[in-house]
């Protein structure tokens, strides 16, 4: 909303001064004095014209959310007054310019104390196993990261497993992000996880996080600032209390999940792990679900579980080259590869069979992107397609030695 409090400062002496003339012309109460027949309103609306016409807009924006601070306060329009609106107005500019400092500084140099206040505030899981997990996975995605995008070596991320039970991981200011312990409570493999933490570091290498706090803070938040905040300390903490209001837009959501498609296939995940983890969530709690990750991850306005599985599933054919799709029918998937049907998995003990289905479409995908579709073969009870493991059947899946002789016919 504001540019600084020179901007701020500025627009208001202008309203000032024209409070003051229209006081010195008998004007004392609301701007609609400029419209009344009154021959000195119309003198002062042509003295100002000019002027209103070029600020018109921005001091519009500026006193209206001056207003709207005052009305928290219990204080009306007309009780508040012209001088108080621009005194607040001023104000809320002053409070704004102290909180931009604050998080330029947060996601820069101060990156490494934002960490530890986030550290502090969420708690944290030293399991160790755990802890390997996430080390390998954040290692292989900043790897693939930096192929696309070299920035990623100049600002490496921080991260930590907090202890909240919940599905949920999150990117904060200063590419600091945190795992909920949830997250590996609800998903076994390594690919589905390293899709959701490739999500979140596209939100931090594009800098939503810092563009949707900025756009989150209201005149609330900016009304606290002045009460409790009396450095950059006290702003973190104000920060860090403010976080999980900060909505991310739905543009941003988009642009998130596609970024995580372009890491995880520049990493050696199976890139069908895109889709297969919002398959996933489905499974476990519906195409929408607020319970899932909570408003930071999935706010209403946002694509919905069965969207983002979808659309992971048309980047993953066309991935393929047009090889390989995913047909969903009665809530059935199966995997077609070149037109014909191939294989309708059959659920394992950890996955649905529409889960599993998508890891098999992103092996074979995979194959045929990087060129290396051969002959199919069945080696210890597993499918193989151009040296990708495909598929290790379970239940009432055909036998490896039968799905590569099916896959050998259509391929």
């Amino acid at each position: 909303m504001f540019r600084g409090y020179t901007f701020v400062a500025e627009n208001f002496m202008v309203l000032a001064h024209m409070r003051d003339l229209w006081e010195k012309e008998g004007l004392t109460n609301a701007p609609r004095s400029f419209y009344n027949r009154d021959r000195k309103g119309a003198i002062v609306m042509h003295m100002f014209k000019r002027k209103i016409e070029n600020l018109r807009q921005k001091a519009a924006v500026i006193v209206a959310a001056a207003v709207f601070s005052l009305s928290l306060g219990g204080a009306s329009t007309a009780e508040a007054g012209w001088g108080s609106i621009i005194g607040a107005g001023i104000q809320m500019g002053v409070q704004y310019a102290a909180v931009d400092n604050a998080m330029k500084y947060y996601d820069g140099e101060g990156r490494y104390e934002f960490f530890e206040m986030m550290k502090e505030k969420y708690g944290v899981n030293e399991d160790e196993e755990l802890n390997e997990r996430l080390d390998i996975i954040m290692a292989n995605l900043s790897a693939a990261i930096a192929q696309v995008d070299p920035s990623i070596q100049q600002k490496p991320y921080n991260y930590f497993i907090n202890t909240d039970e919940s599905f949920n991981a999150f990117c904060s200011l200063g590419h600091n992000i945190s795992v909920n312990t949830g997250m590996f409570n609800l998903v076994a493999n390594d690919a589905e996880i390293a899709v959701v933490l490739g999500h979140e570091m596209g939100h931090g290498q594009k800098e939503h996080v810092r563009k949707s706090l900025k756009g989150t803070l209201n005149a609330s938040i900016l009304g606290s600032i002045v009460a409790e905040a009396t450095g950059v300390q006290a702003l973190g903490n104000i920060l860090i209390n403010n976080i999980s209001a900060v909505h991310v837009t739905k543009p941003h959501e988009w642009e998130a999940d596609n970024l995580a498609f372009e890491y995880i296939i520049q990493s050696d995940y199976n890139p069908g792990a895109c889709a297969a983890i919002w398959q996933r969530v489905m499974d476990q709690y519906g195409s929408r679900s607020q319970s899932f990750a909570g408003d930071i991850f999935n706010p209403s306005d946002h694509p919905s579980h069965k969207e983002r599985r979808d659309n992971y599933a048309k980047k993953l054919s066309e991935y393929s080259g047009g090889k390989v799709k995913i047909e969903v029918k009665d809530d059935v998937a199966t995997v077609r590869v070149n037109g014909h049907d191939f294989l309708t998995p059959a659920a394992s003990d950890t996955m649905s069979g529409n889960e599993r289905a998508y890891f098999v479409a992103g092996a074979i995908a995979k194959a045929y992107h990087d060129g290396t579709a051969g002959e199919a073969f069945a080696s210890d009870d597993t499918l193989y397609f151009g040296g990708q493991a495909v598929i290790t059947p379970v239940g009432l899946d055909p036998s490896a030695e039968e799905l590569a002789e099916i896959l050998n016919r259509i391929q």
